[in-house]
């Protein structure tokens, strides 16, 4: 007798042109979502030649920084742009998957804060959110952040289909599943240890989302706590120690159900520190005029969230890796009587050879 296997979710196509068609679903989120980035596009496109749309000091518009943080975000999105059009094609499905998955996975980060903070900040401040009294027009923010929301609503969606369609044999089996393979003990090491430095910035977070300010810089110390900082402080404190959770849970292969639950959140809470993690520490380090140099123990976080986040987004890498090419799968168990056939026919060839 044969062993049979069990496989979840679609196959995948033998041949490079077989791919099924996009979906009605996963296509129209990816249109919506490339639409969603031309008007920050077209924004960062004027402001790249010169035209001060929107804001009211040249000086600010022309700082060789801004300048150089417009390139880099004007780039980022273009990414998204063309992530979008691949995710409603059938070549799309044949990009190599780590092009997808690494600007997926920052944009993930960056946009699932947007998309879930922005919109309640809006309901409790009202237009004063977007109001802050320096040389940006309070309606760019309204369109920037309004791209973004569609941006990331769209995008995201796109992505969920796009990943069922190409990987769901991965992510649709069991968590549970055991993991044994080369990176196995490297994985433990690093979830333990993320779960670790996870549980302490989580908590920093947390405690400045309730109302602490201690290792906050003065000026953000003295400031009162807005409704936004907050809602996203709390946001990300969860994400941190949720996302580790997770992780650990994937790698230690405990829990009940498919693997794309805990993967889920691992990559959230991973993509938020990496993503937030590093924005923060390139305005520092750059000295761009709409960062206010955080420093102190605010400083220190956004470094370990940068770090620790990156650490866990290879943890996954590899448990993805070995997982989508079946190293480490777990045999399904054998039936008492096809073992002992087994059995038989071996010892049967032994002693055809003896």
């Amino acid at each position: 007798m044969t062993q049979h296997m069990t496989r979840t979710g679609p196959a995948r196509p033998a041949h490079p042109g077989d791919e099924p068609r996009a979906g009605i679903g996963r296509v129209t989120a990816g249109v919506v979502a490339m639409a969603a980035t031309l008007p920050y596009l077209t924004l960062k496109t004027l402001w790249l030649t010169g035209h001060l749309v929107g804001v009211t000091d040249e000086a600010f518009l022309n700082d060789p920084t801004m300048v150089g943080m417009n390139a880099m975000t004007f780039g980022m999105d273009a990414v998204a742009l063309a992530l979008a059009l691949s995710f409603t094609t059938r070549w799309g499905m044949r990009l190599p998957g780590w092009l997808v998955l690494l600007p997926l996975w920052v944009a993930s980060g960056l946009l699932g804060i947007i998309v879930a903070t922005v919109p309640l900040a809006f309901v409790a401040q009202g237009p004063s959110l977007l109001d802050t009294g320096g040389p940006i027009r309070p309606w760019v923010y309204a369109t920037v952040y309004g791209g973004f929301i569609v941006q990331g609503v769209c995008l995201l969606t796109a992505f969920a289909l796009y990943t069922r369609d190409r990987w769901g044999h991965v992510l649709l089996a069991p968590v549970a599943r055991a993991q044994a393979g080369p990176s196995a003990a490297f994985r433990r090491v690093v979830a333990t240890g993320a779960l670790g430095v996870s549980v302490l910035l989580g908590g920093m977070r947390l405690y400045w989302a309730a109302g602490g300010d201690a290792g906050l810089p003065p000026e953000m110390a003295a400031a009162p706590h807005s409704f936004n900082a907050v809602v996203q402080d709390g946001l990300k404190g969860l994400l941190t120690v949720g996302g580790a959770v997770a992780l650990l849970a994937v790698v230690r292969a405990r829990g009940r159900g498919p693997l794309w639950r805990p993967l889920t959140v691992a990559w959230l809470g991973s993509g938020t520190m990496f993503a937030w993690g590093l924005y923060a520490m390139v305005i520092v380090v750059t000295g761009a005029p709409l960062g206010g140099g955080p420093g102190g123990a605010l400083g220190l976080v956004q470094l370990f969230e940068t770090l620790t986040g990156l650490v866990m987004g290879m943890c996954g890498a590899f448990l993805l890796a070995e997982r989508g090419s079946g190293v480490g799968h777990v045999q399904a168990a054998q039936h008492p009587l096809e073992r002992e056939d087994r059995e038989g026919d071996g010892r049967a060839a032994d002693r055809r050879h003896g």
